[in-house]
Protein backbone atom coordinates (compact mmCIF):
# COMPACT_ATOMS: atom_id res chain seq x y z
CA UNK A 1 0.00 0.00 0.00
CA UNK A 2 2.71 2.26 -0.08
CA UNK A 3 2.81 2.45 -3.87
CA UNK A 4 -0.46 3.96 -4.70
CA UNK A 5 -0.62 6.88 -7.43
CA UNK A 6 -2.11 8.87 -6.68
CA UNK A 7 -1.96 9.01 -2.93
CA UNK A 8 -5.54 7.63 -0.67
CA UNK A 9 -6.13 9.58 2.33
CA UNK A 10 -5.67 7.13 4.81
CA UNK A 11 -3.86 3.82 3.91
CA UNK A 12 -3.23 1.14 7.21
CA UNK A 13 -1.60 -2.36 6.32
CA UNK A 14 -2.72 -5.44 8.45
CA UNK A 15 -1.14 -8.93 8.66
CA UNK A 16 -1.76 -11.74 5.74
CA UNK A 17 -3.01 -11.55 2.29
CA UNK A 18 -6.16 -12.29 0.03
CA UNK A 19 -5.92 -14.44 -3.14
CA UNK A 20 -8.03 -14.04 -5.59
CA UNK A 21 -8.54 -16.68 -8.36
CA UNK A 22 -9.68 -16.53 -12.08
CA UNK A 23 -13.01 -15.77 -12.49
CA UNK A 24 -13.62 -15.49 -8.68
CA UNK A 25 -17.04 -14.47 -7.62
CA UNK A 26 -18.38 -10.71 -7.28
CA UNK A 27 -21.48 -9.52 -4.98
CA UNK A 28 -23.71 -6.06 -4.67
CA UNK A 29 -25.43 -3.84 -6.24
CA UNK A 30 -25.72 -4.32 -9.91
CA UNK A 31 -24.43 -1.13 -10.87
CA UNK A 32 -21.39 -1.14 -8.19
CA UNK A 33 -20.65 -4.22 -9.69
CA UNK A 34 -20.70 -3.16 -12.79
CA UNK A 35 -18.09 0.20 -12.20
CA UNK A 36 -15.73 -2.44 -10.27
CA UNK A 37 -15.96 -5.40 -13.17
CA UNK A 38 -15.46 -2.61 -16.01
CA UNK A 39 -12.00 -1.33 -13.87
CA UNK A 40 -10.90 -4.92 -13.28
CA UNK A 41 -11.90 -6.57 -16.34
CA UNK A 42 -8.74 -8.58 -16.58
CA UNK A 43 -9.64 -10.26 -13.61
CA UNK A 44 -12.77 -11.70 -14.61
CA UNK A 45 -14.97 -11.40 -12.01
CA UNK A 46 -18.13 -12.72 -12.01
CA UNK A 47 -21.80 -11.94 -10.85
CA UNK A 48 -22.43 -14.35 -7.51
CA UNK A 49 -25.12 -14.15 -4.87
CA UNK A 50 -22.50 -15.16 -2.62
CA UNK A 51 -18.82 -13.90 -3.65
CA UNK A 52 -15.85 -13.08 -1.77
CA UNK A 53 -15.41 -9.77 -3.52
CA UNK A 54 -18.82 -8.00 -2.08
CA UNK A 55 -19.70 -4.85 -2.88
CA UNK A 56 -21.61 -2.29 -0.91
CA UNK A 57 -23.57 0.89 -1.19
CA UNK A 58 -23.04 3.45 1.97
CA UNK A 59 -24.92 6.70 0.87
CA UNK A 60 -22.85 8.53 3.68
CA UNK A 61 -19.69 8.76 1.49
CA UNK A 62 -19.57 11.39 -1.16
CA UNK A 63 -19.77 10.31 -4.76
CA UNK A 64 -16.42 10.03 -5.59
CA UNK A 65 -15.60 8.59 -2.57
CA UNK A 66 -15.09 4.69 -1.46
CA UNK A 67 -13.64 2.48 1.20
CA UNK A 68 -11.95 -0.76 0.97
CA UNK A 69 -11.48 -3.91 3.52
CA UNK A 70 -8.86 -6.59 2.60
CA UNK A 71 -9.07 -9.51 4.88
CA UNK A 72 -7.61 -13.23 4.38
CA UNK A 73 -11.47 -14.00 3.93
CA UNK A 74 -12.50 -11.71 1.64
CA UNK A 75 -12.54 -7.82 -0.25
CA UNK A 76 -15.31 -5.43 1.11
CA UNK A 77 -16.10 -2.50 -1.11
CA UNK A 78 -18.00 0.42 0.40
CA UNK A 79 -19.62 3.70 -2.81
CA UNK A 80 -22.01 5.70 -2.75
CA UNK A 81 -22.25 5.01 -6.58
CA UNK A 82 -20.51 4.16 -9.57
CA UNK A 83 -17.51 6.53 -9.74
CA UNK A 84 -16.50 5.54 -6.18
CA UNK A 85 -16.80 1.95 -6.89
CA UNK A 86 -14.64 2.02 -9.69
CA UNK A 87 -12.06 3.85 -8.20
CA UNK A 88 -11.75 1.66 -5.17
CA UNK A 89 -11.28 -0.77 -8.12
CA UNK A 90 -8.23 1.13 -9.69
CA UNK A 91 -7.26 0.94 -6.42
CA UNK A 92 -7.56 -2.95 -6.01
CA UNK A 93 -5.57 -2.88 -9.19
CA UNK A 94 -2.76 -1.40 -7.99
CA UNK A 95 -2.39 -3.33 -5.44
CA UNK A 96 -2.00 -6.30 -7.04
CA UNK A 97 1.08 -6.96 -9.61
CA UNK A 98 1.87 -4.99 -12.88
CA UNK A 99 0.47 -7.72 -14.76
CA UNK A 100 -3.00 -6.31 -13.68
CA UNK A 101 -2.36 -3.56 -15.98
CA UNK A 102 -1.80 -5.71 -19.32
CA UNK A 103 -5.14 -6.22 -21.64
CA UNK A 104 -5.30 -9.87 -20.50
CA UNK A 105 -4.13 -12.13 -17.80
CA UNK A 106 -0.86 -14.40 -18.24
CA UNK A 107 -0.57 -17.80 -17.79
CA UNK A 108 -0.25 -18.88 -14.51
CA UNK A 109 -1.21 -15.71 -12.70
CA UNK A 110 -1.79 -14.96 -9.47
CA UNK A 111 -3.60 -12.22 -7.70
CA UNK A 112 -2.99 -11.66 -4.42
CA UNK A 113 -4.10 -8.53 -2.44
CA UNK A 114 -2.32 -7.37 1.00
CA UNK A 115 -4.72 -6.97 3.81
CA UNK A 116 -5.79 -3.37 5.14
CA UNK A 117 -8.06 -0.88 4.91
CA UNK A 118 -8.18 2.12 2.03
CA UNK A 119 -10.27 4.96 3.01
CA UNK A 120 -10.67 7.51 -0.07
CA UNK A 121 -12.29 10.60 -1.83
CA UNK A 122 -10.70 13.28 -4.03
CA UNK A 123 -9.47 17.07 -2.95
CA UNK A 124 -11.20 18.36 -6.04
CA UNK A 125 -13.98 17.66 -8.06
CA UNK A 126 -12.42 18.71 -11.55
CA UNK A 127 -9.34 16.41 -12.78
CA UNK A 128 -8.96 16.83 -16.31
CA UNK A 129 -6.73 16.85 -19.52
CA UNK A 130 -7.50 18.84 -21.92
CA UNK A 131 -6.88 16.95 -25.74
CA UNK A 132 -6.33 19.48 -28.85
CA UNK A 133 -7.66 17.23 -31.88
CA UNK A 134 -7.83 20.13 -34.42
CA UNK A 135 -4.04 20.77 -34.80
CA UNK A 136 -3.81 17.62 -35.68
CA UNK A 137 -6.68 14.97 -35.80
CA UNK A 138 -5.94 11.96 -33.44
CA UNK A 139 -8.56 8.80 -34.34
CA UNK A 140 -11.57 7.99 -32.29
CA UNK A 141 -9.19 4.60 -30.68
CA UNK A 142 -7.08 7.42 -29.89
CA UNK A 143 -9.28 9.09 -27.41
CA UNK A 144 -10.96 5.92 -26.10
CA UNK A 145 -7.27 4.70 -25.13
CA UNK A 146 -7.06 8.32 -23.62
CA UNK A 147 -10.10 7.40 -21.49
CA UNK A 148 -8.73 4.32 -20.24
CA UNK A 149 -5.83 5.98 -18.65
CA UNK A 150 -7.33 9.07 -17.03
CA UNK A 151 -9.85 6.30 -15.48
CA UNK A 152 -6.54 4.18 -14.79
CA UNK A 153 -5.11 7.56 -12.86
CA UNK A 154 -9.02 8.77 -11.20
CA UNK A 155 -9.04 11.92 -13.84
CA UNK A 156 -12.42 12.20 -14.50
CA UNK A 157 -12.90 15.28 -17.51
CA UNK A 158 -11.50 14.99 -20.71
CA UNK A 159 -11.88 18.39 -22.52
CA UNK A 160 -12.26 17.82 -26.01
CA UNK A 161 -10.98 20.77 -28.38
CA UNK A 162 -12.97 20.02 -31.53
CA UNK A 163 -12.57 23.21 -33.62
CA UNK A 164 -9.95 25.81 -34.34
CA UNK A 165 -8.24 27.65 -37.37
CA UNK A 166 -6.52 24.16 -38.73
CA UNK A 167 -9.70 21.72 -38.85
CA UNK A 168 -12.98 21.07 -37.68
CA UNK A 169 -13.62 17.53 -36.18
CA UNK A 170 -17.19 16.54 -35.62
CA UNK A 171 -20.14 15.40 -37.75
CA UNK A 172 -22.50 18.20 -38.55
CA UNK A 173 -25.60 16.88 -40.29
CA UNK A 174 -27.10 20.10 -40.04
CA UNK A 175 -24.25 22.02 -41.86
CA UNK A 176 -22.13 19.24 -44.10
CA UNK A 177 -19.87 21.14 -45.06
CA UNK A 178 -18.01 21.69 -42.04
CA UNK A 179 -17.04 18.26 -42.00
CA UNK A 180 -16.58 17.85 -46.02
CA UNK A 181 -14.35 21.13 -45.95
CA UNK A 182 -13.44 22.22 -42.31
CA UNK A 183 -11.91 18.73 -41.48
CA UNK A 184 -8.93 18.55 -43.73
CA UNK A 185 -5.95 20.65 -44.50
CA UNK A 186 -3.61 20.67 -47.98
CA UNK A 187 -0.57 20.38 -45.88
CA UNK A 188 0.53 21.60 -42.50
CA UNK A 189 3.43 23.32 -41.65
CA UNK A 190 6.70 22.32 -40.27
CA UNK A 191 8.88 25.66 -39.43
CA UNK A 192 10.48 25.79 -36.12
CA UNK A 193 9.03 29.12 -34.26
CA UNK A 194 10.25 32.44 -35.54
CA UNK A 195 11.20 30.82 -38.92
CA UNK A 196 10.31 31.16 -42.18
CA UNK A 197 7.72 29.44 -42.81
CA UNK A 198 7.91 25.24 -44.03
CA UNK A 199 5.77 22.78 -45.15
CA UNK A 200 5.03 19.03 -45.32
CA UNK A 201 3.21 19.03 -48.41
CA UNK A 202 0.64 16.24 -46.96
CA UNK A 203 -2.58 16.57 -46.56
CA UNK A 204 -4.03 16.28 -43.09
CA UNK A 205 -7.50 15.49 -41.66
CA UNK A 206 -10.36 13.71 -40.15
CA UNK A 207 -13.28 14.13 -37.99
CA UNK A 208 -15.71 11.62 -35.91
CA UNK A 209 -19.24 11.08 -36.97
CA UNK A 210 -22.12 11.78 -34.16
CA UNK A 211 -22.07 8.28 -33.58
CA UNK A 212 -18.56 7.84 -33.02
CA UNK A 213 -19.15 10.74 -30.50
CA UNK A 214 -22.22 9.13 -28.36
CA UNK A 215 -19.83 5.96 -28.44
CA UNK A 216 -16.79 8.05 -26.77
CA UNK A 217 -19.11 9.53 -24.11
CA UNK A 218 -20.97 6.04 -23.38
CA UNK A 219 -17.10 4.43 -23.18
CA UNK A 220 -15.79 7.38 -21.14
CA UNK A 221 -19.58 7.46 -18.65
CA UNK A 222 -18.96 3.59 -17.76
CA UNK A 223 -15.31 4.79 -16.20
CA UNK A 224 -16.53 7.96 -14.64
CA UNK A 225 -15.16 9.79 -17.12
CA UNK A 226 -17.20 13.20 -18.27
CA UNK A 227 -16.69 14.77 -22.14
CA UNK A 228 -16.38 18.60 -22.12
CA UNK A 229 -16.95 19.09 -26.08
CA UNK A 230 -15.23 22.56 -26.97
CA UNK A 231 -16.33 24.64 -29.94
CA UNK A 232 -14.35 27.94 -29.99
CA UNK A 233 -15.60 30.82 -30.84
CA UNK A 234 -15.81 33.78 -32.07
CA UNK A 235 -11.98 33.62 -32.89
CA UNK A 236 -9.60 30.45 -34.26
CA UNK A 237 -12.59 30.41 -37.30
CA UNK A 238 -10.61 29.73 -40.16
CA UNK A 239 -12.12 25.93 -40.66
CA UNK A 240 -15.43 26.96 -40.17
CA UNK A 241 -14.90 30.23 -42.54
CA UNK A 242 -13.59 27.74 -45.19
CA UNK A 243 -17.07 26.19 -45.01
CA UNK A 244 -19.58 28.44 -44.32
CA UNK A 245 -17.66 32.34 -45.25
CA UNK A 246 -20.97 34.03 -45.09
CA UNK A 247 -20.49 33.65 -41.31
CA UNK A 248 -17.29 35.76 -41.12
CA UNK A 249 -17.40 39.59 -40.42
CA UNK A 250 -16.08 39.86 -44.00
CA UNK A 251 -19.37 37.93 -46.02
CA UNK A 252 -17.89 36.40 -49.38
CA UNK A 253 -14.53 36.67 -48.74
CA UNK A 254 -12.83 33.21 -48.95
CA UNK A 255 -10.95 31.47 -46.72
CA UNK A 256 -8.72 27.97 -46.01
CA UNK A 257 -8.70 25.74 -43.32
CA UNK A 258 -5.23 27.06 -41.77
CA UNK A 259 -2.13 25.01 -42.38
CA UNK A 260 -0.14 26.72 -39.71
CA UNK A 261 0.23 27.91 -36.13
CA UNK A 262 -0.89 31.01 -34.50
CA UNK A 263 -3.46 33.46 -33.67
CA UNK A 264 -5.56 34.19 -37.07
CA UNK A 265 -7.75 37.52 -37.76
CA UNK A 266 -10.35 35.01 -38.68
CA UNK A 267 -13.54 35.56 -36.80
CA UNK A 268 -16.91 34.74 -36.76
CA UNK A 269 -19.66 37.77 -37.40
CA UNK A 270 -21.63 38.17 -33.59
CA UNK A 271 -25.12 38.51 -36.14
CA UNK A 272 -27.93 37.05 -35.34
CA UNK A 273 -27.21 34.00 -38.06
CA UNK A 274 -24.17 33.34 -36.19
CA UNK A 275 -25.78 32.82 -32.61
CA UNK A 276 -28.71 30.28 -34.85
CA UNK A 277 -26.03 28.33 -36.41
CA UNK A 278 -24.07 28.09 -33.24
CA UNK A 279 -26.91 26.79 -31.55
CA UNK A 280 -27.80 24.09 -33.99
CA UNK A 281 -24.14 22.77 -33.97
CA UNK A 282 -24.43 22.84 -29.87
CA UNK A 283 -27.46 20.79 -30.58
CA UNK A 284 -25.96 18.11 -32.39
CA UNK A 285 -23.22 18.04 -30.35
CA UNK A 286 -25.34 17.72 -26.62
CA UNK A 287 -27.54 15.19 -28.54
CA UNK A 288 -24.37 12.68 -29.61
CA UNK A 289 -23.15 12.97 -26.38
CA UNK A 290 -26.37 12.56 -24.18
CA UNK A 291 -25.96 14.29 -21.20
CA UNK A 292 -23.40 17.50 -21.20
CA UNK A 293 -22.97 19.36 -17.49
CA UNK A 294 -20.27 21.46 -19.56
CA UNK A 295 -19.59 22.88 -23.04
CA UNK A 296 -16.36 25.17 -23.48
CA UNK A 297 -17.30 27.85 -26.09
CA UNK A 298 -13.87 29.78 -26.22
CA UNK A 299 -13.25 32.84 -26.41
CA UNK A 300 -9.40 33.30 -26.66
CA UNK A 301 -7.32 35.03 -28.82
CA UNK A 302 -9.88 37.09 -30.88
CA UNK A 303 -8.67 39.58 -32.82
CA UNK A 304 -11.19 42.50 -33.26
CA UNK A 305 -10.35 44.57 -35.95
CA UNK A 306 -13.00 42.62 -38.92
CA UNK A 307 -15.94 43.71 -36.26
CA UNK A 308 -14.11 47.38 -36.39
CA UNK A 309 -14.00 47.80 -39.84
CA UNK A 310 -17.75 46.28 -40.65
CA UNK A 311 -20.66 48.65 -40.87
CA UNK A 312 -23.25 46.16 -40.26
CA UNK A 313 -21.49 44.67 -36.99
CA UNK A 314 -21.21 48.40 -35.14
CA UNK A 315 -24.96 49.16 -36.28
CA UNK A 316 -25.62 45.80 -34.47
CA UNK A 317 -23.50 47.06 -31.84
CA UNK A 318 -25.23 50.16 -31.49
CA UNK A 319 -28.44 48.61 -31.27
CA UNK A 320 -27.77 46.70 -28.67
CA UNK A 321 -26.09 49.56 -26.37
CA UNK A 322 -22.60 48.79 -26.89
CA UNK A 323 -19.92 51.01 -26.72
CA UNK A 324 -16.97 49.04 -27.94
CA UNK A 325 -16.03 45.38 -30.07
CA UNK A 326 -14.44 44.07 -26.73
CA UNK A 327 -18.24 44.72 -24.95
CA UNK A 328 -19.49 42.82 -27.74
CA UNK A 329 -17.14 40.44 -27.57
CA UNK A 330 -18.61 39.78 -23.96
CA UNK A 331 -22.48 39.89 -24.94
CA UNK A 332 -21.79 37.29 -28.13
CA UNK A 333 -20.03 34.92 -25.49
CA UNK A 334 -22.84 35.52 -22.41
CA UNK A 335 -25.72 34.99 -25.60
CA UNK A 336 -24.12 31.28 -26.05
CA UNK A 337 -24.07 30.69 -22.40
CA UNK A 338 -27.73 31.82 -22.33
CA UNK A 339 -27.87 29.09 -25.32
CA UNK A 340 -26.25 26.47 -23.12
CA UNK A 341 -28.04 26.79 -19.97
CA UNK A 342 -31.32 26.68 -21.57
CA UNK A 343 -30.07 23.10 -22.59
CA UNK A 344 -29.27 22.32 -18.87
CA UNK A 345 -25.05 23.02 -19.58
CA UNK A 346 -22.81 25.20 -17.72
CA UNK A 347 -20.58 27.12 -19.88
CA UNK A 348 -17.06 27.08 -19.37
CA UNK A 349 -14.37 29.61 -21.00
CA UNK A 350 -11.14 30.77 -21.84
CA UNK A 351 -9.56 33.65 -19.28
CA UNK A 352 -9.73 36.18 -21.81
CA UNK A 353 -14.10 36.10 -21.87
CA UNK A 354 -13.84 36.68 -17.99
CA UNK A 355 -11.47 39.94 -18.74
CA UNK A 356 -14.13 41.14 -21.29
CA UNK A 357 -16.94 41.36 -18.06
CA UNK A 358 -20.22 40.21 -18.90
CA UNK A 359 -19.57 36.93 -17.95
CA UNK A 360 -22.87 34.52 -16.37
CA UNK A 361 -22.26 34.17 -12.83
CA UNK A 362 -22.41 30.27 -13.42
CA UNK A 363 -19.35 30.23 -16.21
CA UNK A 364 -16.24 28.35 -15.07
CA UNK A 365 -13.11 29.99 -16.17
CA UNK A 366 -10.10 28.35 -17.25
CA UNK A 367 -7.19 30.92 -16.39
CA UNK A 368 -4.64 30.25 -18.72
CA UNK A 369 -2.68 33.14 -18.36
CA UNK A 370 -2.15 32.35 -14.62
CA UNK A 371 -2.67 32.16 -11.51
CA UNK A 372 -3.33 36.09 -11.19
CA UNK A 373 -6.18 36.33 -13.81
CA UNK A 374 -7.32 33.05 -12.01
CA UNK A 375 -7.78 34.79 -8.50
CA UNK A 376 -9.61 37.79 -9.93
CA UNK A 377 -11.71 35.14 -11.41
CA UNK A 378 -12.57 33.50 -7.96
CA UNK A 379 -12.98 36.71 -6.21
CA UNK A 380 -15.64 37.29 -8.63
CA UNK A 381 -17.35 34.35 -7.70
CA UNK A 382 -16.63 32.28 -10.98
CA UNK A 383 -15.88 28.79 -10.23
CA UNK A 384 -11.88 27.97 -11.70
CA UNK A 385 -10.05 25.24 -13.12
CA UNK A 386 -6.53 25.92 -13.14
CA UNK A 387 -5.13 25.52 -16.16
CA UNK A 388 -2.10 28.00 -15.94
CA UNK A 389 0.91 27.95 -19.06
CA UNK A 390 3.48 27.02 -16.30
CA UNK A 391 3.08 24.07 -15.01
CA UNK A 392 -0.15 23.08 -16.52
CA UNK A 393 0.86 23.07 -20.62
CA UNK A 394 2.37 19.68 -21.50
CA UNK A 395 3.02 21.12 -25.13
CA UNK A 396 6.61 22.59 -23.35
CA UNK A 397 9.63 20.40 -23.32
CA UNK A 398 10.34 18.42 -20.46
CA UNK A 399 14.10 19.46 -20.60
CA UNK A 400 16.26 22.45 -22.62
CA UNK A 401 17.75 19.42 -24.42
CA UNK A 402 18.08 19.20 -28.30
CA UNK A 403 17.62 15.21 -27.21
CA UNK A 404 13.98 16.16 -27.15
CA UNK A 405 11.80 15.86 -29.56
CA UNK A 406 10.41 19.00 -31.12
CA UNK A 407 8.19 21.34 -28.18
CA UNK A 408 6.83 25.13 -28.19
CA UNK A 409 9.88 25.68 -25.85
CA UNK A 410 11.40 25.10 -22.36
CA UNK A 411 10.52 23.85 -19.47
CA UNK A 412 7.99 22.15 -17.54
CA UNK A 413 9.25 18.81 -16.01
CA UNK A 414 6.94 16.08 -13.60
CA UNK A 415 8.50 17.98 -10.27
CA UNK A 416 6.85 21.32 -11.51
CA UNK A 417 3.62 19.65 -12.00
CA UNK A 418 4.23 17.64 -8.67
CA UNK A 419 4.80 21.00 -6.54
CA UNK A 420 1.88 22.78 -8.12
CA UNK A 421 -1.23 23.99 -5.93
CA UNK A 422 -4.19 24.78 -8.21
CA UNK A 423 -5.52 26.73 -5.09
CA UNK A 424 -3.20 28.68 -3.42
CA UNK A 425 -2.11 29.30 0.12
CA UNK A 426 -2.01 32.93 0.17
CA UNK A 427 -5.84 33.32 -1.64
CA UNK A 428 -8.63 33.96 1.26
CA UNK A 429 -10.98 30.78 1.87
CA UNK A 430 -13.62 31.71 -0.26
CA UNK A 431 -11.35 32.00 -3.43
CA UNK A 432 -9.82 28.82 -2.69
CA UNK A 433 -12.90 27.15 -2.03
CA UNK A 434 -13.96 28.75 -6.14
CA UNK A 435 -11.24 26.58 -7.18
CA UNK A 436 -13.16 23.46 -8.41
CA UNK A 437 -9.54 21.55 -9.90
CA UNK A 438 -7.01 21.89 -12.40
CA UNK A 439 -6.39 20.14 -16.16
CA UNK A 440 -3.02 19.94 -18.32
CA UNK A 441 -3.54 20.70 -21.77
CA UNK A 442 -2.15 18.67 -25.06
CA UNK A 443 -2.18 21.43 -27.63
CA UNK A 444 -1.04 19.24 -30.49
CA UNK A 445 0.32 21.51 -33.25
CA UNK A 446 3.53 19.37 -32.43
CA UNK A 447 1.86 16.23 -31.38
CA UNK A 448 0.64 14.85 -34.72
CA UNK A 449 0.46 11.09 -33.17
CA UNK A 450 -0.34 8.98 -29.94
CA UNK A 451 2.90 8.08 -29.65
CA UNK A 452 3.87 11.47 -29.11
CA UNK A 453 0.70 12.21 -27.21
CA UNK A 454 2.18 9.36 -24.36
CA UNK A 455 5.56 11.10 -23.99
CA UNK A 456 4.17 14.60 -23.83
CA UNK A 457 1.28 13.41 -21.43
CA UNK A 458 3.19 10.47 -19.31
CA UNK A 459 4.64 11.29 -16.41
CA UNK A 460 3.66 14.62 -15.84
CA UNK A 461 -0.09 13.32 -16.36
CA UNK A 462 0.68 11.05 -13.26
CA UNK A 463 1.69 13.91 -11.35
CA UNK A 464 -1.41 15.78 -12.21
CA UNK A 465 -3.34 13.03 -11.17
CA UNK A 466 -1.45 13.51 -7.59
CA UNK A 467 -2.07 17.28 -6.97
CA UNK A 468 -5.85 17.12 -8.31
CA UNK A 469 -6.72 14.05 -6.47
CA UNK A 470 -5.00 15.18 -3.02
CA UNK A 471 -6.18 18.58 -3.45
CA UNK A 472 -2.76 20.12 -3.12
CA UNK A 473 1.07 19.94 -3.94
CA UNK A 474 3.28 16.53 -3.42
CA UNK A 475 6.02 15.95 -1.46
CA UNK A 476 9.00 15.30 -3.74
CA UNK A 477 10.95 13.00 -1.82
CA UNK A 478 7.73 10.92 -1.18
CA UNK A 479 6.17 11.33 -4.51
CA UNK A 480 8.85 10.16 -6.56
CA UNK A 481 9.16 6.89 -5.13
CA UNK A 482 5.79 5.68 -5.49
CA UNK A 483 5.74 7.17 -9.21
CA UNK A 484 8.82 4.72 -10.52
CA UNK A 485 6.83 1.71 -9.29
CA UNK A 486 3.79 3.13 -11.14
CA UNK A 487 5.79 3.44 -14.52
CA UNK A 488 6.04 -0.25 -13.77
CA UNK A 489 2.22 -0.56 -14.52
CA UNK A 490 2.10 2.14 -17.35
CA UNK A 491 5.14 -0.29 -19.23
CA UNK A 492 2.38 -3.32 -18.65
CA UNK A 493 -0.24 -1.29 -19.79
CA UNK A 494 2.03 -0.51 -22.83
CA UNK A 495 2.24 3.87 -22.15
CA UNK A 496 5.38 5.11 -24.31
CA UNK A 497 6.26 8.00 -21.42
CA UNK A 498 9.12 9.98 -21.24
CA UNK A 499 11.27 7.94 -18.98
CA UNK A 500 12.79 10.61 -15.65
CA UNK A 501 16.13 10.08 -17.06
CA UNK A 502 15.20 11.20 -20.54
CA UNK A 503 14.07 10.45 -23.91
CA UNK A 504 14.66 6.51 -25.26
CA UNK A 505 16.84 6.45 -28.07
CA UNK A 506 13.63 6.66 -30.80
CA UNK A 507 12.00 9.15 -29.14
CA UNK A 508 15.20 11.93 -29.56
CA UNK A 509 14.41 14.37 -32.10
CA UNK A 510 16.99 13.75 -34.16
CA UNK A 511 18.01 15.36 -36.63
CA UNK A 512 15.15 16.41 -38.97
CA UNK A 513 11.82 18.62 -38.21
CA UNK A 514 11.55 16.85 -34.72
CA UNK A 515 14.77 18.61 -33.55
CA UNK A 516 13.98 20.67 -30.52
CA UNK A 517 15.74 23.90 -30.44
CA UNK A 518 16.53 24.37 -26.65
CA UNK A 519 16.03 28.21 -25.18
CA UNK A 520 13.82 29.84 -28.21
CA UNK A 521 10.91 30.23 -25.76
CA UNK A 522 11.61 30.00 -22.43
CA UNK A 523 7.75 29.07 -20.37
CA UNK A 524 8.91 31.84 -17.41
CA UNK A 525 9.62 34.98 -20.02
CA UNK A 526 6.26 33.90 -21.43
CA UNK A 527 4.63 33.76 -18.44
CA UNK A 528 5.89 36.89 -17.17
CA UNK A 529 3.72 39.08 -20.30
CA UNK A 530 0.35 36.54 -20.46
CA UNK A 531 -1.75 39.39 -18.37
CA UNK A 532 -0.82 41.87 -20.39
CA UNK A 533 -1.06 40.10 -23.52
CA UNK A 534 -3.43 41.34 -26.34
CA UNK A 535 -4.26 39.88 -29.91
CA UNK A 536 -3.46 41.38 -33.23
CA UNK A 537 -3.28 40.13 -36.71
CA UNK A 538 -0.07 39.26 -35.80
CA UNK A 539 -0.15 37.81 -32.41
CA UNK A 540 1.34 34.38 -31.99
CA UNK A 541 0.06 32.83 -29.04
CA UNK A 542 3.17 31.39 -26.59
CA UNK A 543 1.49 28.35 -26.39
CA UNK A 544 2.18 27.75 -30.03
Amino acid sequence: MDYLLPRPKLAEKAPGSFELAPGAGISGPAHLVDSVRTALAVLDLRPAETAAVRVEQDPELGDEAYRITITAESVRIAASGPAGAFYAAQTLRQLLPADAFRSAPLPGAVWTLPAGRIEDAPGFSWRGTHMDVSRHFLPKRDVLRMIDLLALHKLNRLHLHLVDDQGWRVESRAYPLLHEVGSHRAQTTTSPFGDEPTFDGLPHGGYYTLTDLAEISAYARARAVTIVPEIDVPGHASAILAAYPSLGAKPGEPYDVLDRWGVSPAILSPLPATVEFLATVIDEIIGALGSVPYFHIGGDECVLDDWEASPEIRAYQAELGLETPGDLHAWFLRRLADVLAERGSRAVVWDEAFVSGMLRQDTIVMPWRGQGVGRRAASAGHDVVATPVFPMYFDYAEAASEEEPVAIGDTITVEDVAEFAPAPSEWTPEERDRVIGAQFQLWSERIPDSRTLDYRAWPRGCAAAEITWTGGPAVRAEFLPRLDAHLVRLDAFGVEYRPLAGPRPWQRGGTGWRRHRPGVVLVHEVMSHLDEMTFSAESTRPSM
